[in-house]
C-alpha cells in the first residue's frame, strides 16, 4: 500500500508518535530514525520529518545536533511547573464552561462522570484515564476559550506520560474520580466560581500526586 504523505501522512505520524510516547512504546531518550519510524507508521520519510518538527515544538521530542531527533525526558519538577500553568487556564475554562455549557453538553458531561466511575468500580485505570483527557478536552471546548485550549493543548501533550503513570498507582484514580465528579458538579450547577475552585484543587492534587511519585 502507498505511504500516506502530505498533511494526512503528518497527522497520521503525529498520532502514533504521541501514542507510543504515552504509552511506554518509546520510552525517554530513545531516537526517533526515520526511515524506521516512516516504514512502521506507512508514511513518507517528508511527513515524518513534518511530524517530528510539529512534536519538537510541543516539547515531546528534541533535536540533537548531529545526532537526530529522541524522545524528550519531562522531569517531574517540569511536570509539576506545567501542572501549575495548567491550574490557571484550566479554572478559567470550566468557570467559563458553567456559564455557556447547553443543557445536552451538561448531560455530556454527566455521563462521562458516570462512565469515569464505572472505570474505576471495574478496576480500569486505563480506561479511566482515557475518559479523564476526555472529560478535559469537552470542559475546554465548551468554553470557547481558543487561545486557553491552544495553550493547554500544548501543555498537556507534554504531560502524558506522567498521566498514565498515575493512573497506575493504587488509589490514584478514585481520589481523582471524587475530584472530577465536583468540577462536572459545579459546571451542572452552572456555578462558575465553584468549578474553577474544584479544577484548581484537582490539580493541587496532581502537582502533589507528582511530588510524591519523585520522592
Amino acid at each position: 500500500m502507498r505511504p500516506h504523505e502530505g498533511e494526512t501522512g503528518k497527522r497520521t505520524a503525529i498520532a502514533a508518535l504521541r501514542a507510543a510516547i504515552a504509552e511506554g512504546d518509546m520510552v525517554p531518550g530513545q531516537r526517533l530514525v526515520e526511515s524506521e519510524l516512516a516504514e512502521l507508521f506507512g508514511v513518507t520519510r517528508a511527513s515524518l520529518r513534518a511530524a517530528l518538527i510539529d512534536l519538537t515544538a510541543a516539547g515531546l521530542v528534541e533535536r540533537i545536533p548531529n545526532r537526530g531527533a529522541r524522545v524528550r525526558l519531562v522531569t517531574v519538577p517540569e511536570a509539576v511547573a506545567i501542572t501549575e500553568c495548567r491550574m490557571v487556564l484550566e479554572g478559567l475554562c470550566a468557570a467559563k464552561a458553567a456559564e455557556l455549557a447547553t443543557d445536552a453538553e451538561i448531560d455530556e458531561l454527566t455521563g462521562l462522570g458516570d462512565a469515569m466511575r464505572l472505570a474505576v468500580t471495574d478496576g480500569e485505570p486505563m480506561k479511566y484515564s482515557a475518559l479523564n483527557r476526555v472529560l478535559h478536552t469537552r470542559v475546554r471546548e465548551i468554553a470557547a476559550q481558543p487561545v486557553a485550549n491552544e495553550l493547554l493543548e500544548r501543555l498537556q501533550g507534554q504531560l502524558v506520560r506522567h498521566q498514565y503513570r498515575l493512573a497506575l498507582r493504587p488509589g490514584r484514580p478514585a481520589r481523582s474520580l471524587e475530584e472530577h465528579l465536583a468540577i462536572v458538579a459545579a459546571i451542572a450547577g452552572r456555578d462558575p466560581g465553584t468549578a474553577e475552585a474544584a479544577t484548581r484543587a484537582h490539580l493541587r492534587s496532581v502537582i502533589d500526586a507528582l511530588r510524591e511519585s519523585d520522592s
